[in-house]
């Protein structure tokens, strides 16, 4: 039966991440760059002082909503997880250091397609029955492409209320516990024959967590991650810099390795990965699982925010992909690249990749550090990806059904510790693809009111007056 199941995934896994997707999702980010004037280049110095200038002026939101930091906390908290550590690891490890290269041009495109995604979906969301503001892909393509088109919506939501199981879920709580395993290993503090047992306590902790947070509603998921993203970020870079200054003598062949790889992979793999299409297509598959742009998932969290004008909201998606995918994407792979370790080239590979990057710099100690980072990396996207399954679900069935699936959302936090992701791995790939196909229909055929509304705001901006939201 698995073999099977493993086998149609497969299948369709090649047809989802093939040539003709790659053309879809690179032709509609050219697309949206050259008609919005390549606005993440234009504005991109504007994006952030929008973003991280307005980091330190904490406001309170007005009811129903949360602030425009917490909001790209938010959506950092799911988009900074295991695709920056597992996900990169893996690309490099099947597509070779050029997938690096291909992972840097999708987040390039990716970052005014988030833009787009975030502009649509604060100018189309809505209020639900509780007062909360709602949005994201099904509730633009059902308000902004009308009744005819909310069959989309609903295939949109449908992939998200399952791929959230999954990709937002038990594959990061695996993540925590190899963290966690690696660390109490490292140290002896418990044997191999007791790691089954720890994983299961482990997986306990963190579903009653995960429901203590989830059921304060919009407001708690705010608030936690507007504290635990910062921290885990910063913690990071700080562990990821200092593997770079210790191996320094390393660093100019990695990025040779990056660029050379990209065209030529068979020169840096040992001739393992022979196919720019496979560094192309695993640079790009991990960039999106990474940053989400293309996905549609993001611009959900970003729906939520109190905002006076959609694009300063969209500003925030721009700086979101570039924190998610240049900065942190980029830093693990240099961790792996400049590190010495061996890589299995033609292998899977994940988050023990990357840790073995930092202990083979700073010795077996730092093993307690990159499991606390690692932990919030995963902790904070089951967050992100609760509230996506959470509006995904109320999407289709109403408020009435958000807490019976809360309460198995939480309890699938055991299964991922404690069972084997191999497959569930592939098929949450397969279903990220799936969901990229009727967002990107939609931020498409919307692509006209983006164009519209972002010339109004940087014309007013242009003319030193404050944007006005004509709602």
């Amino acid at each position: 039966m698995l073999e099977t199941i493993a086998a149609v995934n497969s299948a369709v896994n090649g047809f989802v991440w093939g040539i003709p997707a790659m053309i879809c999702i690179m032709g509609v980010g050219i697309y949206l760059s050259i008609r919005t004037g390549f606005v993440q280049l234009r504005r991109f110095g504007y994006a952030i002082r929008m973003t991280l200038g307005k980091m330190f002026h904490r406001e309170e939101a007005a009811e129903g909503s949360i602030s425009p930091f917490q909001a790209v906390c938010t959506a950092l908290a799911a988009t900074v997880g295991t695709g920056n550590i597992a996900g990169v690891a893996g690309a490099i490890a099947l597509g070779g250091p050029g997938a690096v290269f291909w992972m840097w041009i999708s987040a390039l495109l990716g970052m005014c397609t988030k833009f787009s995604e975030v502009v649509l979906a604060v100018h189309f969301r809505e209020k639900n029955d509780q007062g909360d503001y709602v949005g994201g892909p099904m509730y633009y393509i059902k308000n902004g492409l009308g009744p005819k088109w909310k069959w989309l919506a609903v295939v949109f939501a449908v992939l998200g209320s399952l791929v959230v199981f999954g990709t937002g879920n038990a594959t990061q709580v695996n993540t925590i516990v190899t963290a966690l395993d690696q660390a109490v290993l490292n140290y002896n503090l418990i044997g191999e024959g007791t790691v089954p047992t720890f994983n299961l306590i482990a997986g306990i902790v963190i579903a009653i967590c995960v429901a203590a947070v989830m059921l304060g509603g919009i407001k708690r998921i705010g608030a936690v991650t507007e504290k635990l993203v910062p921290f885990m970020a910063i913690l990071y870079i700080v562990l990821g810099l200092g593997v770079l200054v210790i191996n320094y003598q390393n660093i100019p062949y990695a990025f040779e390795s990056i660029f050379g790889g990209a065209f030529s992979p068979r020169g840096f793999t040992g001739g393992v990965v022979g196919s720019m299409f496979m560094a192309m297509r695993r640079g790009v598959s991990r960039g999106i699982f990474s940053n989400e742009a293309g996905l549609g998932t993001g611009a959900i969290a970003h729906a939520t925010a109190d905002t006076p004008h959609p694009v300063q909201q969209g500003l925030f998606g721009i700086f979101e992909v570039f924190a998610d995918t240049i900065v942190i994407c980029t830093l693990t792979a240099l961790v792996i690249l400049c590190s010495g370790i061996e890589v299995p080239y033609g292998g899977a590979a994940g988050a023990d990749l990357t840790i073995q990057g930092f202990t083979s710099s700073y010795g077996r100690w730092v093993s307690i550090f990159t499991a606390v980072a690692m932990i919030c990396f995963a902790f904070s996207t089951v967050l992100g990806w609760g509230l996506y399954g959470t509006r995904c679900i109320e999407f289709l069935f109403g408020s009435k059904v958000i807490k019976p699936f809360l309460f198995v959302y939480s309890l699938v936090a055991i299964l991922g510790a404690t069972v084997d992701l191999g497959l569930l791995w592939d098929i949450s790939d397969t279903l990220n693809g799936l969901m990229v196909i009727p967002n990107l229909i939609g931020v498409f055929l919307l692509s006209g009111t983006v164009f519209k509304l972002a010339k109004n705001y940087f014309a007013e901006v242009k003319a030193g007056r404050t944007p006005v939201y004509p709602q």
